[in-house]
């Protein structure tokens, strides 16, 4: 009988407790994909925007932990080693700031943002950037990044950093097929699971902070209710996509 606490929604299965104790006692699995803390000293949503062109001061913040560049080193990379050691591949959302100091990955890839992700030294950061490791399930053949991302539905989430659905709907799909078993050591409000249930990937979910789990347990189960609208449904392409796809399949030709 498991030590932790457990939730059983679907084909998800949600673990409260520190992923570094969780992982050892878990299975091989298809894939990891995560967006874990950055280490970068974040607070929170420092502003909310409310989609009619104003901002409002937001007071969400971090807690169960301090973003700090400690935590990384102390807990997020050894967690990744943990995951990573246990999937065929993965793929793993990074901060530019970080990505040197994530464990050796075999490709980068991301998210174009022309709107921007977040300010940093030299103006607004247009890219969400994710590593990619072990072997890609579609054999090479689509690209490793995506134009835009729009709707930003993670401001309606309450937790300081959520990401927006569509940009983990992305991820799981690149780097998973119908049918597999995604991790997330680091689920937060559990966007990875909602992904999942909406493209018909079993998912894991670990985390540590039990109000966020909560929330995931509640988002994950919306979105198995509905699961049937999304699986077996396209998933949208950008023209550039299809360019870039179609250069590959030609090339192969």
């Amino acid at each position: 009988m498991s030590a932790f606490r457990e939730e059983r929604i679907g084909d998800a299965r949600l673990i409260l407790g520190d992923c570094r104790e969780v992982l050892p006692t878990l299975g091989r699995v298809d894939a990891v994909v995560t967006d874990p803390p950055y280490g970068i000293g974040l607070t929170g949503k420092r502003w909310h925007s409310t989609n009619r062109g104003k901002t409002i001061k937001s007071e969400i913040t971090y807690q169960a932990y301090d973003d700090t560049s400690e935590n990384f080193d102390g807990v997020v990379l050894p967690a990744l080693r943990l995951a990573l050691d246990l999937a065929k591949c993965g793929a793993v959302f990074m901060a530019d700031r970080s990505i040197w100091r994530l464990p050796p990955f075999r490709a980068l890839g991301g998210i174009y943002s022309p709107a921007g992700t977040g300010l940093g030294s030299w103006g607004f950061q247009c890219f969400m950037h994710c590593a990619f490791y072990g072997r890609d399930p579609y054999g090479c053949t689509r690209p490793n990044g995506r134009f835009g991302i729009y709707g930003n539905d993670a401001n309606d989430v309450d937790h300081p950093c959520a990401k927006p659905v569509q940009a983990m709907l992305w991820a799981v799909n690149r780097a998973s097929l119908e049918g597999c078993t995604v991790l997330d050591p680091f689920a937060g409000s559990g966007t990875t699971g909602v992904a999942c249930a909406r493209l018909g990937r079993r998912f894991i979910g670990i985390e540590v902070h039990e109000p966020y789990f909560d929330i995931a347990c509640r988002r994950i189960e919306d979105a198995q209710r509905q699961r049937d609208l999304f699986i077996h449904a396209p998933v949208p392409v950008h023209p550039v996509e299809t360019q870039i796809a179609d250069l590959f399949a030609e090339e192969a030709a």
